[in-house]
């Protein structure tokens, strides 16, 4: 079973027009982590997961997912 941690976050960011920086200035982590996240590097604990979706107003699991997401224009069955 694999432990890897799908997320969303730069296509959130980039549809929102919000920099690496800004959102980790938000959220109070440093800069990198959002990269670190955003690569798959590192998986959020569960309160860092849901103050990312509290910023963003979507639901955890727009975000994050124990499966990859479809890439966008990709037909599902």
């Amino acid at each position: 079973m694999s432990e890897n941690v799908y997320n969303r976050i730069a296509l959130l960011r980039a549809e929102r027009g919000v920099t690496r920086r800004q959102l980790a200035d938000a959220l109070g982590v440093h800069y990198q982590t959002i990269g670190y996240l955003e690569r798959g590097e590192y998986s959020p604990s569960l309160h860092l997961a849901l103050r990312i979706s509290e910023y963003f107003e979507v639901p955890v699991e727009v975000i994050f997912s124990t499966t990859p997401f479809p890439r966008i224009g990709e037909r599902t069955a």
